[in-house]
């Protein structure tokens, strides 16, 4: 769990660092964005490349040696800091810098709950995945829709369910650890866990940054 979690914060910080990198450096942000927001070519692909490394760490671990999973886990972290560079543009910094400490507080609560409480959260991994799958329908028809109203609810259920998400699958690797702990797959496994916890850890906060953040004028 201890290798889990720092190659969590680790991605989290690299993660940071490109977003502040690109936000802050007009020759950068050009090369990813438009003047009115929209991605370019290049950033297009920055923005679909995490998806397809998800697909081929989810689909090709087994056959990846973890010297791969780990540049995998590296690479994907950097490109979702390209994609949280436009939160900075979006929001103040110092509502940013507020929720992430608040997002940070959770997020450890939770995660400590998960991996020491006695009760057996596996019953709830269908419903939370079930749920993850409809607040994504929602979040594309309000794309459309435009209500604020619904909005609201979006962001509530993202917060809520993703709590659920970060002690649950605190629990889950907590048990993988005691079916991998002696074979070559546990180096992977660490990898796969710090990817799990990454993106219940960013989506926790980007949520709680829709309630509660303070968009620049």
């Amino acid at each position: 769990m201890l290798s889990v979690y720092n190659y969590m914060v680790s991605g989290v910080l690299l993660s940071g660092v490109v977003a502040f990198l690109v936000a802050g450096n007009e020759a950068a942000r050009s090369l990813f964005f438009l003047p009115t927001g929209a991605p370019t070519g290049l950033g297009w692909v920055a923005v679909f490349a995490p998806l397809a490394l998800v697909l081929v760490f989810s689909f090709g671990l087994n056959r990846l040696s973890t010297g791969a999973a780990r540049a995998i886990f590296w690479a994907y972290a950097a490109l979702m800091g390209i994609s949280l560079s436009t939160v900075l543009l979006a929001y103040t910094g110092v509502s940013v810098a507020q929720t992430f400490f608040i997002s940070a507080a959770a997020f450890a609560g939770l995660s400590l709950w998960g991996y020491l409480t006695r009760k057996d959260l596996s019953g709830f991994g269908t419903f939370l995945v079930m749920g993850v799958f409809g607040l994504l329908v929602a979040m594309v028809v309000n794309m459309f829709l435009r209500s604020s109203a619904m909005d609201l609810v979006v962001s509530v259920v993202g917060v809520l369910l993703f709590a659920g998400l970060t002690a649950y699958d605190t629990q889950r690797i907590k048990n993988l650890y005691f079916e991998v702990r002696d074979s070559g797959f546990r180096g992977k496994a660490e990898v796969l866990g710090a990817l799990t916890l990454y993106l219940d850890f960013i989506n926790l906060f980007l949520f709680l940054l829709r309630l509660f953040g303070d968009r620049r004028q």
